[in-house]
């Protein structure tokens, strides 16, 4: 489990989300999928640690439903 919170939060507009799956494929630790197939986050806060595959995950989205943040100083996580 990770203990150290990233520079970076993720935004899902789950609204644009047509289910293809990319996103938690090449990052199943932040991106999830629903009964229906449409996107949600185990945590809107990226840890360090995955802060590539978070990235890769978000571009390989072809809806462009996904995308990273700088998250502000002192932001609370919602995970």
């Amino acid at each position: 489990m990770t203990t150290q919170s990233g520079r970076y939060r993720v935004v899902a507009d789950r609204s644009r989300c047509c289910g293809y799956g990319l996103c938690a494929a090449v990052c199943p630790e932040i991106y999830k999928l629903d009964e229906d197939g449409i996107v949600y986050l185990a945590t809107d806060r990226v840890p360090t640690e995955h802060e590539e595959q978070a990235r890769e995950g978000a571009a390989a989205c072809p809806a462009e439903a996904i995308w990273l943040e700088l998250a502000e100083a002192g932001e609370q996580s919602t995970d």
